[in-house]
């Protein structure tokens, strides 16, 4: 513990501009991440602070908490955000966009590699790929368990989990899960807004007011922009760019809420099939790098190249303008007892979503005999309580799904 404190005190502050790193050692140092960064946001949150923190010393430990409490308070992929905060703090708005091109690359690259694979060998219906689907089910459903754990732990935080997984069951539109998030904040606002929270220390931030309005004046923009757009037709790259951004924009809780507002986008108009999804979405937990680089598959399924680096750039947008937009405003806006109320509803509400998106689609899809609710618990026992990498658990999903095909 002295050698950490030690660490702490020598560690350099944060720069503004672009002085603090070169673009080069940014982007080589998270493609490095990139690439070696297996099991999830949690566990690419310390891979971080190892490299990041302990190894290099690009922040202070103090700096890096303060980061990690902005992006688990925004939507979007934490992790994602957690590594644009630090170029951004080391390299300016250039080195956020390099740490994020070195993250998210390599494994954007594989998922959409897997999408042509799917598509050229035809192999949706093969026992692998219903593999994959059942490795689908175990993961959700570690994630449903540690999420509730940790945001929806008591009777209130409980009820309005249930209340939105039945709403979400029961309203199946796109539009119905904004309307249940937005209940959520509005009672967890309702609930919450005279509930006490600790002091927090102040964030250094290097990034300007002016520029944090701009950027947070253009994620609404699209937000509201793209439907709107789309309503009048155009296009099909149009209405990608405006699911995937749409869906980047409200992921709330983790990667893993992407899952039913993705499905719901793509798989009732026919876009990507059922089967075709799910294994994308197995597939997508073997691979290192932020999770929501399965938008590039799934953009690749219906596109092409073009098309997954479409979705890739559209579902991460929203989380790059989030943290260059908030970092400013993020010491008075984190004190304010209101949006720490309604945030909680609302993160109370994704456990609901992510709860009824455990059963619809992905249960009644790959749960289709004894058998495969056998080999659920078992990989979800790996997880859960082997505490076994995602890789392994993959990996013996493939396998047994392949063994399932030949008896």
């Amino acid at each position: 513990m002295q050698a950490d404190s030690q660490t702490q005190t020598e560690a350099p502050q944060p720069e503004t501009g672009t002085g603090g790193t070169s673009g080069l050692e940014i982007l080589a140092v998270s493609a490095k991440l990139g690439l070696t960064s297996f099991g999830g946001p949690i566990a690419h949150l310390g891979y971080f602070h190892n490299e990041y923190i302990r190894r290099r010393r690009w922040l202070d430990e103090r700096t890096y908490a303060d980061l990690v409490a902005l992006c688990q308070f925004l939507p979007g992929p934490a992790s994602s955000q957690v590594g644009i905060g630090i170029g951004m703090l080391r390299g300016g708005v250039r080195g956020g966009l390099l740490a994020w091109l070195g993250f998210t690359l390599p494994s954007a690259v594989l998922m959409i590699l897997f999408a042509y694979v799917l598509q050229s060998f035809d192999i949706a219906q093969a026992g692998a790929v219903h593999g994959l689907k059942i490795v689908a089910v175990a993961i959700v459903a570690q994630a449903v368990l540690g999420m509730g754990r940790k945001l929806a732990p008591d009777r209130t935080r409980a009820t309005i989990a249930v209340a939105v997984c039945a709403g979400s069951l029961l309203w199946h539109a796109a539009v119905g899960q904004l309307a249940l998030l937005a209940a959520a904040g509005a009672t967890g606002l309702l609930l919450y807004r005279r509930v006490a929270s600790p002091a927090l220390p102040a964030l250094r931030v290097p990034v300007g007011r002016g520029f944090g309005a701009v950027c947070l004046a253009l994620f609404f923009a699209l937000l509201l922009g793209l439907p709107l757009l789309r309503s009048f037709g155009g296009p099909a790259w149009l209405a990608l760019a405006d699911s995937f951004y749409r869906t980047g924009a409200l992921i709330f809780g983790g990667g893993h809420v992407m899952l039913p507002l993705l499905e719901r986008e793509f798989v009732p108009s026919g876009l990507v099939s059922q089967a075709d999804f799910l294994a994308g979405y197995g597939a997508a937990q073997a691979l290192p790098g932020p999770l929501s680089t399965f938008a590039g598959y799934l953009g690749a399924m219906m596109s092409g190249w073009s098309g997954g680096l479409l979705a890739i750039a559209a579902i991460f947008l929203p989380a790059y303008l989030l943290v260059a937009g908030t970092l400013p405003f993020w010491n008075g806006l984190r004190a304010n007892a209101g949006v720490q109320g309604a945030l909680t509803g609302i993160n109370a509400a994704v456990v609901g979503i992510l709860l009824a998106a455990l059963y619809d689609p992905l249960w009644t899809t790959a749960i289709l005999a004894p058998a495969d609710c056998a080999v659920a618990v078992l990989l979800f026992v790996m997880l859960e309580f082997w505490k076994l990498p995602p890789w392994t658990v993959v990996l013996a999903g493939l396998l047994c799904g392949t063994a399932a095909a030949w008896l």
